[in-house]
């Protein structure tokens, strides 16, 4: 359902801004002159500025800002309606609390004359509901010196300068190449680019102070240790660990040849398998079975070679070696090569 309107127009004398010119007031507020007649007050809220805000958007042309309202009476008196600057639609926004605010792109001329003092105030032109008051369009606005409003805000056009080649060092066009925008890029764009930029700066700054802090404080005492000394500690570290591996695979490998689970030929690979991986010669003697004839002193005291009968073979395996045919020397090499397969595929 749509709803009709009866609408007014009326033109207020607000003053511009620096950043963002304040457009309208928040809430209801009325002219010096009386206005708005039949009404209480000209009304404006978040909801209502929203809806306004869109209708401006929504339109292809941007609204002008001109001198003295002369848009509205260029047809009577016949006189030109120069542009003293244009509305950027994109920048409307609502403050709550304060009011209805937007950038204004000033021209050359307008600009030097606010910069100059020769006008101070924006007056827009708006369309308001005649029952309600409430404000439901902005028109366009104008430079003047006869402000409408009291207590609006009071903000030098720093902005304006920026548009003055005298007052400028920096190129517009060479300004936006610089700044990596399209050509067309509007002043919004172009300040919120150098915004990320000083943000960027400022980050490179901090950083670089805090490196600068880090060169010259001096260090602690307490909190650090020379170099020297570190080293001399780790060395030392090192060192015990080793003694600490070492003195276990003593006790592994005596206990293994105790246990008969290595032979004597096997020991100086059971040591260097230790030293390098002690977890690898204990998973290796943990699978291995304890062989009982190489438990305790098989030779009874003697040499290998004070043997050559194989009386250092348990009762059992002599009786093997007869069955077999075998002499216990080769019975005795036939062990050996056993256990020493079996250790190496352990240790692989």
């Amino acid at each position: 359902m749509h709803r009709s309107f009866a609408l007014g127009l009326v033109a207020l004398a607000l003053i511009p801004g620096a950043q963002a010119v304040q457009l309208l007031p928040a809430g209801e507020f009325r002219a010096r002159d009386g206005r708005p007649e039949n009404l209480s007050a000209w009304k404006l809220d978040a909801a209502t500025a929203a809806a306004l805000i869109e209708r401006v958007r929504a339109r292809a042309t941007r609204p002008v800002v001109d001198y003295e309202h002369q848009s509205l009476h260029a047809e009577k008196n016949g006189q030109a309606a120069p542009a003293a600057g244009w509305i950027d639609p994109a920048s409307l926004q609502w403050r709550e609390g304060q009011g209805l605010f937007a950038r204004v792109e000033w021209t050359e001329r307008a600009a030097a004359m606010i910069a100059a003092g020769e006008y101070r105030y924006l007056s827009p032109v708006l369309l308001f509901d005649k029952r309600t008051g409430v404000v439901v369009d902005l028109l366009m606005a104008a430079v003047t010196n006869t402000p409408a409003i009291d207590g609006m805000d009071e903000v030098t056009l720093r902005a304006a300068a920026r548009y003055l080649p005298e007052e400028s060092a920096v190129d517009r066009t060479k300004l936006i190449a610089a700044l990596g925008l399209k050509a067309e890029a509007t002043d919004t764009e172009i300040e919120a680019a150098i915004a990320a930029l000083n943000t960027s700066a400022k980050q490179i700054d901090d950083l670089q102070t805090q490196l600068a802090a880090l060169k010259t404080a001096t260090p602690d005492p307490s909190k650090f240790v020379p170099v020297e000394t570190m080293r001399d500690l780790q060395t030392q570290l090192a060192a015990l660990s080793a003694r600490i591996t070492g003195s276990e695979v003593d006790q592994v490998v005596s206990q293994a040849l105790t246990d008969g689970k290595l032979l004597p030929a096997q020991e100086a690979w059971a040591r260097e398998l230790g030293a390098k991986d002690l977890a690898a010669l204990k998973s290796y003697l943990d699978k291995t079975p304890a062989i009982a004839a190489l438990r305790g002193t098989q030779t009874q005291g003697k040499a290998p070679g004070d043997d050559p009968k194989g009386e250092a073979l348990s009762d059992m395996e002599r009786a093997v070696c007869r069955n077999m045919g075998l002499k216990p020397e080769a019975f005795r090499a036939a062990q050996l090569q056993i256990s020493q397969e079996r250790a190496e595929a352990a240790a692989a």
